[in-house]
């Protein structure tokens, strides 16, 4: 896998439809530097959350203090704990003061040789799946939060890797089963494997 052709994604690739984002993030690369290291995956899978009336958004009850990185430009991150122990990964998308944001839900790890990087073979290849295991690999924490996506701690990169739209799956989103009429919206992609 080259990636020759590697571009950085800006403000305007997230100031867009939340629901597009959320296809259009499967299979950009996520990279976070770690000490000396970055630390790089594929996304494999996300959910989408968009505006105050999608029940299942944490900014569903407003502007609060936790939700007040929902209401910036896209292209913020927003992390927050969930259960006490798990950070979540999010990207903020659409327009200042619409709350919207895709949570990184699944990256496939990537292992870097040189200028040519490598997915571990099919027997290796250890996909991480969960909000929570994504950001313990990453080691994102609520110093993330507010951080712009295309800074120097985090950031995604396009390295050309096509999803088709049949290689894409799209069902309910996970965990919001209090969120009434909004736990059904089928707003959750992922990449058939």
């Amino acid at each position: 896998m080259s990636k020759n052709n590697t571009k950085r994604l800006r403000e305007e690739f997230f100031n867009r439809n939340t629901l597009e984002v959320a296809k259009k993030l499967l299979g950009k690369i996520l990279c976070v530097k770690a000490g000396k290291e970055v630390l790089k995956g594929i996304v494999m899978e996300t959910e989408a959350y968009r505006g105050e009336d999608d029940l299942a958004n944490h900014a569903s009850k407003g502007r609060t203090k936790r939700t007040e990185t929902m209401y910036l430009k896209a292209g913020t991150i927003y992390t927050y704990l969930v259960y006490g122990m798990h950070f979540c990964l999010n990207i903020v998308t659409e327009k200042e003061n619409y709350p919207s944001a895709v949570l990184i839900r699944g990256i496939l790890p990537i292992v870097e040789k040189g200028k040519e990087a490598n997915v571990k073979t099919k027997t290796e290849q250890i996909m991480i799946i969960g909000p929570g295991r994504v950001s313990h690999y990453f080691g994102v924490n609520k110093s993330f939060n507010g951080l712009d996506i295309s800074g120097n701690k985090i950031w995604l990169e396009d390295w050309g890797i096509k999803v088709s739209k049949k290689d894409i799956t799209i069902s309910k989103r996970i965990g919001v089963d209090y969120a009434k009429h909004c736990k059904d919206y089928f707003w959750r992609f992922g990449v058939k494997l």
